[in-house]
């Protein structure tokens, strides 16, 4: 089964480009300076909300945990 290539032009322009979503990679890049992880992990947010940075709702976890988390792209049902 052949996936299709990913557009990374059009999916930038379509969410990462636009003023939302600079606003919450500026917000998830800050907490990862807020919490310091050690090698192999990554800042979590527990409530999946990238802007709320409070203490109570970062943790650290494996990178391979956060990343399943994530909705794959590209497939609709």
């Amino acid at each position: 089964m052949a996936s299709k290539k990913r557009d990374y032009k059009k999916e930038y322009k379509a969410t990462h480009g636009t003023a939302e979503g600079k606003k919450d990679r500026a917000s998830r890049n800050a907490a990862a300076n807020k919490k310091k992880c050690k090698k192999g992990y990554e800042v979590d947010h527990k409530d999946h909300n990238p802007r709320n940075n409070s203490k109570k709702n970062l943790k650290c976890v494996k990178k391979s945990v956060n990343r399943k988390k994530q909705p794959k792209r590209g497939k609709k049902k």
